[in-house]
């Protein structure tokens, strides 16, 4: 008769319920002040602690850097959108139902009430006898050169009664007292006027090569223009930084200009 191998170990801990009495043990000693384990447990938790801080201030710092570098490029971005001669046009105020559009072309294939005349970018000073002879008639729309704006569009009356209008263009900003070199060129019809800030030395006192502000922030306002029904007005705005200028110097460099210009028709009781 066979015999079966008596069982010595009864009913021994499985390896697991060892590993967690041990756990227990420990968990219970490192609640205990005056254990020893009490001071290595802690000690290893106020490592993880630090270890933390440490993780997130380093996650922090890369968060501000990635904000600051976005800043900076959308900073340099509008450095670069916002250089000199940066131009609107448009139509103001209508009195009396009369009407004036504007276009690109002569035709008025399409009429608008607000043109953008567009934006140069980079440019450095010029003088005014190095711009071309042709800037009247070489195009109509935008057609820029080399560090200048230049810019034709027509104005029309629509409506079925002769009509005044007024011209209005206003600094709309500027920086770095770029406004303080900037020239501004306008062809009406053909012929030419020039416009510049007053000296900077005596506000009074217009630049030897142009026709001065009407103030501070206000190019020109030709109060009163008479423009019968079905006419049209041809227009060329061209803006440059004047070499000559005393106030073109390298503090300027950076620096923008913006423009808007409009056209508001007069009410019949004020019209000349």
């Amino acid at each position: 008769m066979p015999f079966k191998k008596k069982n010595t170990q009864g009913n021994a801990p499985t390896p697991e319920e060892v590993a967690n009495l041990g756990q227990k043990h420990e968990v219970a000693a490192a609640k205990d002040k005056n254990s020893s384990v009490y001071d290595h447990f802690h000690s290893q938790e106020e490592a993880k602690k630090v270890a933390d801080a440490k993780k997130r201030k380093r996650i922090y710092a890369a968060i501000i850097s990635g904000l600051v570098a976005i800043l900076l490029i959308m900073y340099i971005i509008s450095m670069l959108l916002t250089q000199w001669g940066d131009l609107v046009i448009s139509i103001g105020d209508l009195h009396d139902g009369k009407t004036i559009m504007l276009s690109e072309s002569a035709d008025f294939d399409k009429a608008a009430v607000t043109l953008d005349g567009g934006v140069v970018k980079e440019v450095t000073n010029i003088t005014k006898s190095w711009l071309p002879n042709n800037l009247d008639t070489e195009k109509d729309g935008q057609h820029n050169g080399e560090n200048y704006l230049a810019y034709t569009f027509y104005l029309k009356n629509t409506g079925d009664k002769d009509l005044d209008y007024e011209t209005v263009m206003n600094v709309t900003g500027a920086s770095k007292s770029a406004d303080e070199a900037v020239r501004v060129m306008i062809y009406k019809n053909g012929e030419e006027s020039v416009y510049a800030k007053g000296r900077y030395d005596n506000r009074d006192e217009a630049e030897e090569d142009a026709t001065k502000w009407v103030d501070e922030t206000q190019i020109l306002h030709e109060a009163s223009s008479p423009l019968k029904a079905g006419s049209t007005d041809k227009f060329t705005v061209v803006i440059w930084c004047e070499g000559n200028d005393k106030e073109c110097v390298d503090a300027i460099r950076g620096g923008h200009v913006r423009a808007n210009m409009t056209f508001n028709v007069v009410p019949e009781d004020k019209e000349s």
